[in-house]
């Protein structure tokens, strides 16, 4: 059975409008949903993902618009790839980030494959990589870019560590995911099945100062569980490892827990059930209905205004 390791990523960008008009404008993207940071709700959050909402796919954004701006450093989340049909697929994005002025680092050899190294306008770092071969077609077609290069999901995230044996158990133990390549001063984890071959990325780095988070960084990603019985399991793995952790949450969207790996890496275990249902659209980011989970909904009014004047 074909199943997801990452559920799903979240970053951080100043401007919600300009966001959409990048991810979706440009890359294609599907804007599922238009929401606010439940913790902080003066802050959009905004998910992208496939028109289904589906666990494999989803890349959300977090609206800062005051703060520092993301540093460079070891211990973060240095890259997130999205995964796309095919090596001719990437010859595709090349051109197209190029006409339109985006920073990118061409198409590389990486990892026995190929990688396409570029950044959003706020500085978050991605990624293309060719998965080849997908069971079903995840892609969206729009009038610029053709399903047969569109992006379908995502493929992996790079975590660069002072200690990368200490990340590399944690991910093994607890998640069973198991080593398929090392590499330089990198660890590649998978398993058997994984939706698009998705994978994590270990770059030991012992070197660079500590990450400064902020707009233009990577938060958090999250991965995936079938559901709360195996969220419990990995809840009570965590607590049994002292890991600072949240406890089990429920976002209305899906249940998950975070705890801070043994590098200070922030993830989240996501439950595949509770996926996110599609919410009628706009053409505009402005006319983007914004979607509150129902213990927010008896303060749209104030949610509302406060995003107005910010």
């Amino acid at each position: 059975m074909v199943t997801p390791i990452i559920h799903h990523v979240s970053a951080i960008n100043r401007d919600a409008e300009k966001t959409y008009e990048f991810y979706h404008g440009v890359l294609g993207l599907n804007l599922h949903l238009k929401t606010v940071n439940q913790d902080d709700t003066a802050m959009y959050h905004l998910f992208f993902s496939d028109t289904e909402g589906r666990p494999g796919t989803e890349f959300t954004l977090f609206e800062m618009k005051s703060g520092v701006d993301r540093k460079f450093g070891t211990n973060a989340i240095d890259c997130t790839a999205f995964a796309v049909p095919t090596t001719n697929s990437l010859v595709f994005w090349e051109a197209r980030l190029n006409e339109r002025g985006y920073f990118n680092c061409e198409i590389e050899n990486y990892n026995d494959s190929h990688i396409l190294h570029f950044e959003d306008p706020d500085g978050v770092q991605l990624a293309l990589v060719p998965v080849e071969t997908t069971e079903q077609t995840y892609g969206q077609p729009t009038q610029a870019i053709p399903l047969e290069h569109a992006i379908v999901g995502l493929h992996s995230v790079h975590l660069r560590v002072r200690y990368a044996k200490a990340t590399e158990a944690v991910l093994t133990e607890l998640f069973n995911l198991e080593v398929t390549n090392r590499f330089e001063n990198r660890t590649v984890l998978s398993r058997p099945n994984a939706l698009f071959n998705q994978e994590i990325h270990l770059i030991e780095d012992k070197n660079a100062p500590l990450e400064v988070m902020g707009s233009g960084g990577t938060h958090h990603v999250a991965l995936s569980v079938k559901d709360e019985a195996e969220l419990k399991v990995i809840d009570e793995k965590v607590r049994e490892r002292n890991f600072l952790n949240s406890g089990i949450k429920d976002r209305e969207f899906f249940k998950s827990t975070y705890f801070r790996e043994a590098n200070g890496i922030l993830i989240e275990v996501a439950t595949e059930e509770g996926q996110l249902s599609k919410r009628s659209q706009a053409e505009n980011f402005a006319d983007q209905p914004l979607y509150l989970p129902s213990f927010l909904e008896p303060r749209r009014e104030s949610i509302e205004s406060n995003l107005k004047h910010n």
